[in-house]
């Protein structure tokens, strides 16, 4: 039986759980990485299935996670990602929207949440869609159940649009259950999303 990697994560904040799997997958064919919260047990299974890994859960007792990420042959590591992407084209990166608020612009709040609403319907209407958009700070709040741009994000979520929503400002204004669309994120990912944008916009 091939050794397994063990990574102690619980306690930490977002985005180190992430952060040590990839660091450890790197290195080993198989991790076993502990969490004890939701949002990094998402972000790890998250990151195992975009390097292509074998993942499985287990929730023990004590209220953690086990996460076991087996990498296959054929699995490509964000470092190599990382590294080809750097090499290519400007025009091979994604294009993603940045929304850092839930208004659009300076200056008069009531305007500025009229002009995203508007803003987000109209990038639903056109025929040319992002490929990510991300969501952090009052920002998220846009992605809540009950928000006003809620149905034409997840129209965008439908046509493949991969929306990322921090999960620590979720949990800093205490709404994650209330989110209603997009997958609860990091700034590993977020970070890692917006330094390989071919085309990059904030409203």
């Amino acid at each position: 039986m091939r050794d397994i990697k063990i990574v102690n994560a619980t306690g930490l904040s977002c985005p180190q759980p992430v952060i040590l799997a990839k660091q450890a997958i790197e290195t080993n064919e198989k991790v076993k990485v502990i969490v004890d919260n939701d949002t990094a047990l998402e972000n790890v299974k998250r990151l195992g299935t975009k390097l292509s890994c074998d993942v499985n859960v287990e929730k023990k007792n004590d209220g953690t996670y086990e996460i076991d990420l087996t990498r296959k042959a054929s699995s490509v590591l964000l470092s190599e990602e990382l590294s080809t992407s750097c090499c290519a084209p400007a025009s091979a990166g994604p294009f993603v929207i940045v929304c850092s608020e839930d208004k659009m612009g300076r200056g008069n709040d009531e305007l500025g949440s009229v002009l995203i609403r508007a803003f987000l319907h109209t990038i639903c209407l056109q025929k040319e869609k992002p490929d990510v958009m991300i969501f952090y700070n009052t920002g998220v709040k846009l992605t809540l159940q009950g928000s006003e741009v809620l149905d034409d994000l997840k129209e965008l979520a439908a046509a493949g649009v991969e929306i990322l929503v921090c999960g620590t400002c979720l949990n800093y204004f205490e709404i994650k259950d209330r989110m209603g669309v997009g997958v609860v994120s990091n700034m590993y990912d977020i970070a890692g999303t917006m330094s390989k944008a071919s085309r990059l916009l904030t409203p």
